[in-house]
């Protein structure tokens, strides 16, 4: 199986004209495939709203008026009984298609309607006509807005619709029960949209205006520009990467095998292994030039503790001798007393350690190494813990020795900090220089120097979605958050009052920093990948000294592993951003489908391949390599 070209189609105006042309190159690139994607001629509408008596096309006779209202009663179904009290009778025209047809060959746009309107309308309540009794969404008093395209459908404005604006054609792009186009009539209509949009996607995500006063609220007077995507030293993405080229590399897969087990998560070692973490046990993996090869070998954990019998997440240590395992307490419950030791050149538990502070037991979220290579010093003994409310450092060693063939010690907290408010941890993940990176429900993303666990150096405000997992550059300066819908790359690279560059991991970020960028799935593919199609487990690739570079960035979405060139993110010019304004949006990558939703995705340790390290797919059955063609090679042409 081999990487798959992501298809945005072409819009038609009639049937008659073919469907999506056929695509040779492997990697999306979104700005270029779609600058004459709609090849209708269209008559723009007069400066003024066009006014209909109801949600559908104008109304020319009685029949074409009971069709209209038979558009609205559906609509009404459709938004699951849903009331919408007060609909505006005008409403702005668009040229509305549907893509069908999936990830066959025959997918293509089609015309649905030639002129159809559309509005932004306030949910109401379902059960009350009163109109001072709102529906609640988490905000008291708050009503959600809803975009509402005729008779078709009436959606949450939220980043679930996972909408794609192309300003050079008027078009936007979205999800909902399947993937639409509206192309707008004329500049001002579809500008209006556009900022109508953001206006009540805002206040949607936020519960109160888009007012310049509660977007400081929201994310404070140093990153409300940030926020905004305006950052002041944008320097920084110019100056990523001067005048990147690359030419076009494939994945081809290259080995694939069942997994013995299952799995449950993936651990990749730097050395001669790496590891599937299945239901019950550990499968061996050895580490080849191109790809991952089971040894047929399997640790079994034991049934000492119901606890460790469903392991959640394993952690090399010592050299990548042994390995920590994460148990969640309950099924469903992804807090974890503690974590079973093993030494995988016996194959047998040394230790199940419990988590513990004061004499009271305590729980963790997760567990990480502190820092990027770690895990291949032979001598280190501490580790980094996460909950929802602390941040800590264990230390495998008590205060008269070493613990070993112990049943159950104690870890002990050598450092770190119960946070009395509630911070609502989610993630987190070390640099190179054991700096810390912490990501929360609400959407922030905290930056913890060497120095100290109790104070966040940098805090940059959530963007509007839950974080749900982290990773940072060896080198500490891009930072990579991943939400359900997108991720977001940060530069955590600054310039202090002296002139002197440093991170947001030593010193306190101002105002003159660089705009993030957010890394998206247009919407076919983001349709295509799978029931819920969430992004999960973003990474950089992996490197473990200085002077070296990570090249890639890859999540899972569903049944997809995406792929971005980071070089090419990081290009401050390159077609993506060029017709965008506010946060910049990637839409280049590189899809590797497999038929069962993903598990994990990781690239190998760089090692002696630096720039092709082999990619590995785990789904809960079997797993996969790719390996990057050289794009020189007879085979990559």
């Amino acid at each position: 199986m081999g990487t798959a070209q992501s298809r945005e189609g072409r819009l038609r105006d009639t049937d008659s004209e073919t469907g999506s042309e056929s695509e040779t190159e492997s990697e999306t690139s979104t700005s270029q495939e779609t600058e004459s994607s709609f090849s209708g001629s269209f008559h723009s509408a007069s400066g003024g709203a066009i006014v209909g008596t109801t949600l559908g096309t104008p109304s020319k006779s009685k029949s074409d008026g009971a069709t209209s209202k038979a558009k609205t009663d559906a609509l009404v179904t459709k938004l699951g009984g849903l009331s919408l009290k007060n609909t505006p009778q005008t409403m702005q025209r668009v040229k509305l298609y549907q893509h069908v047809g999936g990830t066959t060959t025959a997918a293509k746009w089609v015309p649905v309607e030639k002129q159809v309107g559309y509005e932004f309308v306030r949910e109401e309540d379902e059960d009350d006509d009163d109109d001072d009794n709102y529906k609640l969404n988490s905000k008291k008093n708050f009503r959600s807005w809803l975009l509402v395209v005729g008779g078709k459908f009436g959606a949450r404005v939220d980043d679930g619709l996972q909408t794609k604006f192309f300003d050079d054609q008027l078009r936007v792009d979205f999800i909902w029960k399947g993937v639409w186009a509206m192309r707008f009539m004329n500049s001002s209509d579809y500008h209006i949209f556009v900022e109508e949009y953001q206006n009540h996607l805002f206040e949607n995500t936020y519960g109160m205006p888009p007012t310049e006063e509660n977007k400081i609220k929201i994310f404070g007077k140093d990153f409300v520009v940030w926020a905004r995507g305006e950052g002041e030293d944008e320097s920084i993405w110019a100056d990523a990467e001067d005048n990147f080229e690359e030419k076009q590399r494939a994945l081809r897969e290259t080995l694939h095998e069942k997994a013995r087990n299952g799995v449950q998560s993936l651990t990749m070692g730097a050395l001669d292994n790496s590891f599937l973490v299945g239901n019950s046990g550990i499968e061996v993996l050895s580490n080849l030039s191109e790809g991952v090869h089971s040894k047929g070998v399997t640790i079994n954990l034991g049934n000492k503790s119901a606890s460790y019998l469903t392991p959640k997440k394993g952690m090399l240590i010592r050299g990548e001798r042994e390995m920590m395992v994460l148990s969640p307490v309950e099924q469903g419950d992804p807090h974890a007393s503690g974590v079973s030791q093993l030494d995988l050149s016996t194959g047998k538990t040394v230790a199940n350690w419990q988590f513990g502070k004061d004499g009271t037991p305590i729980t963790m979220l997760d567990v990480t190494n502190d820092t990027k290579a770690s895990q291949l010093d032979a001598s280190a003994s501490t580790f980094l813990g996460l909950d929802t409310n602390r941040l800590v450092r264990w230390d495998m060693r008590d205060r008269y020795g070493i613990v070993q063939e112990i049943d159950s010690p104690v870890l002990n907290w050598t450092e770190g900090h119960n946070f009395s408010r509630g911070t609502n941890f989610q993630c987190f993940a070390s640099a190179g220089d054991g700096s810390v990176v912490v990501g929360s429900k609400d959407g922030k993303v905290r930056l913890y120097g060497t120095t100290s666990m109790r104070q966040a150096k940098t805090a940059f405000p959530g963007l509007g979605s839950p974080i749900t997992h982290v990773d940072v550059t060896y080198d500490g300066k891009w930072v990579l958050a991943t939400t359900d819908t997108y991720m977001i790359l940060i530069s955590t690279v600054f310039k202090d009052k002296d002139g002197k560059t440093k991170t947001g991991f030593s010193g306190r970020m101002g105002g003159k920093i660089a705009a993030p960028r957010l890394l998206k799935l247009n919407p076919i593919d983001a349709h295509n990948a799978g029931k819920g199609h969430k992004f999960h487990g973003g990474q950089f690739s992996w490197v473990t000294e200085d002077g070296q570079l990570e090249r890639n960035l890859v999540v899972t979405v569903g049944n997809y592993t995406v792929i971005w060139n980071f070089r090419r993110v990081k290009q401050s010019d390159h077609d993506c951003y060029k017709h965008e304004k506010g946060l910049k949006s990637c839409y280049c990558y590189k899809v590797v489908p497999k038929e069962a939703s993903i598990v994990e995705s990781r690239f190998m340790h760089e090692g002696h391949t630096y720039g092709k390290a082999p990619l590995v797919v785990a789904t809960a059955t079997d797993f996969s390599s790719f390996n990057i063609n050289d794009p020189d090679s007879q085979e990559s042409q």
